[in-house]
């Protein structure tokens, strides 16, 4: 945690002077903020504090790239940042009985379903895909919600049905349907987001954890699998139908066919990855800002660039002990609704990683999703920073026991 810490408070060192349009006192009371976040913790529990850690070291690391970036984009993460930070201090006592969220289960579902109608109704396209619902000054992503939202409603019904379902017998069509059904209302969720908001990034993203808590709750392989089917053919039929899906697909297997035209972001984002080699060309040094919307799609590929190969590696180590450390929590939760909770939570932070590295590295189709901590977006970061208060919660132990 000391470590973690360190490393956060000397991003907010070099972010300072960096041009940034955020005065220095902004940056220190964000220092102050995670200090309290992390003190908030009762005297007579242990928790797990390197989770709460290595968020605030990520998103001032995340802070430090972006306002290299763009200044001016960077002093609104430092206003997320703060509305974040606030949240999950003030809301420490309410995390503290999250068990109680399990009595909501069917507002959650019913939450995430309104969600996506306003998104249906008022909802902005860019770049192909309608994420975003604009009130005034104020711009979010309505999706960024909906995640946890399933993830709250799939952790409370998993929960008083897994016994039931795991022992249903996969012939059994009646039975499935019945205690399946309104389960498949979180699988649902995914479909709809491919369909109509035509964003195959954030439908895998809850397809995968939707799948994770599934099998988990009923070590049914053969639900997960007969989704997994399901899904693979929606996807198969979007990329078909739906021309800015296709295009993501050919640009990801053929970048250079069209250069200076759809390739020319994926392209870019070779030269950087490229021009970054093993150490990195410097803080400040490189060229990342031939890359259209580096900020959030391609923040990875800038980071790289200036930090090198070893940098990335450096990052992804981060990200891969918040993600262990998060599954670590939900094994050893007490009960299976705290046990599923932090497991959905979990994979859907691990998943979202994985999407998002995965495509800048071009192992497969990039899609429009943030990199968690690291890409500019407010709505990502209040998301994350509350998905981390809640595993950090759920980690908690009696010192007697802990001992």
């Amino acid at each position: 945690m000391t470590i973690a810490l360190a490393f956060a408070a000397g991003a907010f060192l070099v972010v300072a002077p960096a041009g940034i349009a955020a005065p220095r006192w902004a940056l220190i009371a964000l220092a102050v903020a995670a200090l309290i976040w992390i003190a908030t913790e009762p005297r007579d529990v242990a928790r797990d504090d390197t989770v709460p850690a290595l968020a605030v070291m990520l998103s001032a690391l995340g802070l430090l790239i972006v306002s290299r970036l763009s200044p001016d984009l960077a002093q609104k993460q430092v206003m997320w940042l703060a509305v974040s930070l606030i949240l999950v201090v003030a809301g420490a006592p309410y995390f503290a009985r999250f068990r109680v969220l399990a009595a909501y289960k069917y507002i959650w579902i019913v939450i995430a379903i309104g969600l996506f109608l306003l998104l249906a109704v008022f909802g902005q396209e860019v770049n192909g895909a309608k994420l975003w619902i604009r009130l005034g000054p104020v711009q979010f992503e309505p999706v960024e919600a909906i995640k946890l939202l399933v993830v709250l409603f799939m952790a409370s019904y998993l929960a008083e049905t897994a016994d039931v379902i795991a022992t249903t017998r996969p012939w059994s069509l009646r039975a499935n349907a019945k205690y399946l059904g309104p389960l498949f209302i979180g699988w649902g969720s995914s479909m709809a987001i491919l369909v109509f908001q035509r964003d195959v990034g954030m439908a895998v993203l809850l397809f995968a954890t939707f799948a994770a808590m599934l099998y988990v709750a009923t070590r049914r392989v053969d639900l997960v699998a007969g989704a997994c089917v399901v899904f693979g053919a929606a996807v198969f039929w979007a990329a078909s139908h739906y021309h800015y899906v296709h295009q993501r697909i050919e640009v990801w297997r053929h970048p250079f066919a069209d250069p200076l035209g759809a390739g020319y972001q994926a392209v870019q984002s070779l030269f950087s990855l490229a021009a970054g080699g093993l150490f990195g060309t410097g803080y400040g040094l490189g060229h990342p800002g031939f890359i259209p919307d580096v900020s959030t799609d391609y923040v990875l590929a800038a980071w790289s660039e200036e930090w090198g190969a070893l940098g990335a590696i450096a990052l992804y180590i981060a990200f891969l002990a918040l993600v262990l450390r998060s599954f670590r929590i939900a094994q050893r939760a007490p009960d299976l609704y705290a046990k599923l909770l932090a497991t959905g939570l979990a994979a859907t932070l691990g998943f979202q990683i994985v999407i998002i590295v995965g495509g800048v590295l071009r192992l497969f189709p990039l899609t429009g999703i943030t990199l968690p901590f690291i890409s500019y977006g407010g709505s990502s970061l209040v998301t994350n920073f509350l998905l981390v208060a809640l595993i950090w919660t759920i980690s908690s132990e009696r010192r007697t026991a802990a001992r």
